[in-house]
């Protein structure tokens, strides 16, 4: 697959090791903090060059040819070192092979669309369980399953959902089946359903004691799909979905606490700040893919004000509260009023957080092209590029101490899949083309 791709692309042999050098080459923003054409085309090489190797990664290690799926349990070398398949993974792999299939060229392979079909078909044989929560429940997914798909747990939530239809919404795009598209669109509803009207068939009993939440994470995601469902879809689908994409941006925005000086994760349902740790913490790697979420958003509907306030406080504002001005690189957790998080990773630097802020910095960018996001899509990147990419295993390390160390060297696991790296660099590389088709 990688000989076959790069005949295609001959200008893609950057090497990791290039990564430091490219930087050092091109130097940091002049004083008006411009970027030459140069350095925005090293940039763009070597972020395809990443891409191109982290796919070549998954393809080559985390296929399941007897049961279907993928594993996401990889060691460092792509060892599979424990053969549970986690839902949120499965639907968000094959989400990235159909987007890379449908929209890059390069990667319109037939290993590319097979496997995604592979795994398509595991997910929706083996991921929904009836039975669960109020009603028949068969809406409700697993998530994690055996290897050969039976359920292990359920979480109360709704996020296995929404990476199962992000998987098939986007799988019916490639293969043109119209069954996948209503399966997605019903599954849905059903989201809606649980987080508007009704949570009871997610499972979570009522307690007393429980403060109601409205946690930054659930209108992210439905907005997500929102976009996801709607790009590229004729109008009647568009409205369907307008007033729920008005009303998770709403949502949103409720996170901008204390005069607008912090995101906080967690807030009441009326918008109001919680008491305790729950109600201080912060995380910086959410506001950040929150605030490029807003930017598309905005972006979409021609809402000038919006994309203010998304870079303003959902871009820089968690970046200026979240970097690390000692060691570098983004917090896992903060607590707003300064207190130890109680989260025991709070300090460790994470490889999705500086993804989202690649993107957000330079979405933002190329938005507005104003030169101090620029700069700080630079810091991020130096910080990024010379700490998680494995120059001798491939992929990318996902947890380092907070000096940069790696403290876990998988590449897979419950929770790090085929999604947060190379989305990053699909869409980094795609900003880039449009600054340098500008430039």
């Amino acid at each position: 697959m990688t000989a076959a791709r790069h005949k295609q692309n001959p200008q893609s042999e950057f090497s990791y090791r290039d990564a430091v050098s490219c930087y050092l080459v091109c130097g940091e923003p002049g004083s008006e903090g411009k970027m030459s054409e140069e350095t925005l085309k090293r940039w763009r090489e070597q972020i395809r060059t990443e891409l191109d190797n982290v796919v070549d990664f998954w393809l080559k290690y985390s296929h399941d040819t007897e049961h279907g799926g993928f594993f996401t349990c990889l060691g460092r070398d792509g060892t599979v070192y424990d053969d549970l398949k986690y839902v949120w993974l499965q639907g968000r792999q094959v989400w990235m092979y159909c987007r890379l299939y449908r929209t890059v060229e390069r990667f319109r392979l037939p290993e590319i669309l097979e496997a995604a079909k592979a795994g398509g078909s595991f997910l929706r044989k083996f991921a929904r369980v009836s039975g669960v929560g109020s009603g028949d429940g068969s809406w409700k997914c697993a998530f994690c399953l055996t290897r050969d798909g039976k359920a292990v747990k359920i979480q109360r939530t709704i996020f296995s959902e929404c990476f199962y239809i992000m998987a098939v919404d986007e799988l019916s795009r490639v293969t043109g089946d119209q069954d996948m598209q209503l399966e997605a669109e019903q599954m849905m509803e059903q989201l809606i359903f649980w987080v508007r009207q009704d949570s009871s068939g997610l499972g979570r009993p009522q307690l007393s004691g429980d403060v109601p939440t409205n946690c930054m994470a659930v209108p992210m995601m439905l907005l997500c799909l929102v976009q996801q469902l709607t790009e590229g879809r004729a109008e009647q689908g568009v409205q369907k979905y307008r007033e729920l994409g008005s009303w998770c941006v709403k949502q949103i925005l409720q996170h901008i606490q204390r005069d607008g000086t912090a995101v906080l994760e967690n807030v009441s349902l009326e918008g109001k700040e919680l008491l305790g740790c729950k109600g201080r913490l912060q995380n910086p790697g959410h506001a950040l893919e929150a605030g490029w979420f807003l930017l598309q958003f905005s972006a979409e509907r021609g809402e000038v004000e919006l994309q203010q306030t998304a870079i303003d406080k959902f871009v820089e504002l968690p970046y200026q509260a979240g970097w690390d001005k000692e060691h570098g690189g983004l917090f896992y957790f903060l607590d707003v009023d300064g207190h130890c998080p109680t989260q025991l990773e709070w300090s460790m630097k994470l490889w999705w957080p500086h993804c989202e802020a690649l993107i957000a910095f330079l979405m933002a960018y190329r938005q507005t092209k104003r030169p101090e996001l620029l700069q700080k899509f630079s810091q991020v990147y130096k910080y990024t590029f010379s700490h998680f990419p494995d120059a001798e295993g491939g992929e990318w390390f996902g947890y380092l101490t907070r000096e940069g160390k790696v403290a876990l060297d998988i590449k897979g696991g419950p929770f790090k899949g085929l999604f947060h790296v190379p989305r990053c660099l699909y869409m980094c590389e795609r900003l880039l083309d449009e600054l340098l088709v500008s430039a």
